[in-house]
C-alpha cells in the first residue's frame, strides 16, 4: 500500500455536488441565524453522561455494595464512558464543541483522558487518516484486520473468519481494553515509523511522556483510589473495571461499525500511481452510511454518529445540527445523482453489518477459488 502522503483523490469530472451542497449548508446557518458550534442542549447532555459515568463509581466507593449491585454501577459506567466519548469527546477532538479552539482542546483532552486514551494518536487516527481516507485498507485503520476479525475485501481470508458474525461482538467488548492499554503506544509507534507522525524526536520525546503519565492516572483513578484508599479488593474492582468496558466496548466498536462496515459500502484501493479515482465527497458519499435517523434518543446518545454521512462531509460541525443537515444533504445528493446510503432502523442497521461479516467471512467456493 502506498504511504499516506502519496495517496491522493483524483476526479475524472468536475463534480459540483460538494461546492453546491456546502453553500446549501452555509445558507442555512445563515438563514437560520445558528453558530455551527455546541448548543445549550449539548452543554446539558456533557454534564449528565459525565454524572452517569462518575455517580455510579463514587456511590461504588461510598457504599461498597454487594457484587450484583456493584457491577449494575459498573455497567452504567460503561454506558456513561460511551456516551462521553460519541457525544462530548467526538465533537471537542474534531473542534466542533465550541468556536473557541482551546475549550475544544482542553474539553478532548479532558475527556479523552477520562476515558483512558491519547488526544495525539486519535487525531492521527481518527481526524487524518480515517477521515480522509474511509474504508481504504492499511490506510483507514478502522478497516484493518485485528486479531480474528476481518472488516475489508482486500485482506487475506481465513478459515476462522467464516464464523466472524457469530463472535464478533465478543471481541468488541476488549477492544476499549485494549485501547486503555497497548494500542496507544502501538499506534505511536506506527505513526512515528510510516510517517504519519511529522513531529520532531524532541516532540516525540514529549508526546510520549504525557501518553504514559495520563496512563498512570487513569489507572491510578479505577484501581489505586479504590484498593489503597477505599481497602476494597483487586479482583472486585478488575471485574468491575471489565465489565465497564466489555460494555462501552460493545457500544462504541457497534456504532461505528455500523456506520462502515455495512452492505453495500465501498472499499476502493489506489491504484499504482497512488491515485483514487474520485471526488473525495463522493467518496465519503460512497463510503459511509446513516442509520436510524429518525430516533430522536438514539441520536441524542450516539453524538450523532447515526449521521455518519453528514459527519463525515462536515466534520468541524457540531452533531446537533445533522437531524437539519440531513434533509439538505440529502435532497442534494439526489439532485446530482449521487448515492446517500441509509438503514432506516438500528435494527436493519445491525443485520446489514451482521450480513456484511458473513460476506467478508465467506470462504470461496472451488469455482471462484480456480476460476
Amino acid at each position: 500500500m502506498k504511504a499516506q502522503s502519496s495517496v491522493r483523490f483524483v476526479s475524472k469530472d468536475k463534480n459540483l455536488f460538494f461546492p453546491t451542497l456546502k453553500k446549501r449548508v452555509d445558507t442555512y446557518f445563515k438563514s437560520q441565524n445558528l453558530s455551527k458550534y455546541s448548543n445549550r442542549a449539548l452543554i446539558v447532555k456533557s454534564i449528565i453522561l459525565t454524572a452517569v459515568y462518575l455517580v455510579p463509581f463514587a456511590a461504588w466507593l461510598w457504599l461498597q455494595p454487594p457484587m450484583g449491585v456493584s457491577l449494575l454501577l459498573w455497567f452504567l459506567m460503561g454506558i456513561g464512558m460511551a456516551g462521553l466519548g460519541m457525544s462530548v469527546m467526538h465533537d471537542a477532538c474534531h473542534g466542533a464543541y465550541s468556536e473557541n479552539e482551546k475549550v475544544n482542546y482542553w474539553i478532548g483532552s479532558i475527556y479523552l483522558n477520562m476515558l483512558g486514551g491519547s488526544t495525539f494518536n486519535w487525531n492521527l487516527q481518527h481526524n487524518v487518516m480515517h477521515h480522509m481516507y474511509t474504508n481504504v485498507v492499511h490506510l483507514d485503520e478502522d478497516v484493518n484486520d485485528k486479531l480474528v476479525l476481518k472488516f475489508s475485501p482486500h485482506t487475506p481470508i481465513k478459515l476462522f473468519h467464516q464464523f466472524q458474525w457469530l463472535y464478533a461482538f465478543l471481541f468488541y467488548g476488549i477492544l476499549t481494553l485494549y485501547w486503555v492499554t497497548l494500542k496507544d503506544f502501538v499506534n505511536f509507534i506506527t505513526f512515528t515509523n510510516n510517517g504519519v507522525n511529522k513531529n520532531t524526536k524532541a516532540q516525540n520525546v514529549l508526546t510520549l511522556s504525557k501518553i504514559i503519565v495520563a496512563k498512570i492516572a487513569y489507572y491510578a483513578f479505577f484501581f489505586g483510589i479504590p484498593i489503597v484508599l477505599f481497602g476494597i479488593p483487586f479482583y472486585q474492582v478488575l471485574v468491575g473495571f471489565l465489565m465497564m468496558h466489555f460494555v462501552g466496548g460493545i457500544i462504541l466498536t457497534t456504532v461505528f461499525q455500523l456506520a462502515h462496515s455495512v452492505e453495500g459500502t465501498s472499499h476502493p484501493l489506489p491504484n499504482e500511481k497512488g491515485v483514487i479515482e474520485n471526488d473525495w465527497a463522493i467518496h465519503q458519499m460512497n463510503t459511509t452510511v446513516n442509520f436510524s435517523r429518525h430516533n430522536k434518543l438514539l441520536s441524542w446518545y450516539v453524538g450523532g454518529l447515526n449521521f455518519q454521512v453528514e459527519h463525515h462531509l462536515f466534520p468541524k460541525i457540531s452533531h446537533v445540527h445533522y437531524p437539519q443537515l440531513s434533509e439538505i444533504v440529502k435532497e442534494t445528493a439526489e439532485e446530482f445523482g449521487v448515492p446517500y446510503l441509509e438503514n432506516p432502523t438500528f435494527g436493519q442497521a445491525l443485520r446489514s453489518h451482521i450480513a456484511n461479516l458473513h460476506h467478508l467471512g465467506r470462504l470461496p467456493d472451488f469455482n471462484e477459488a480456480f476460476g
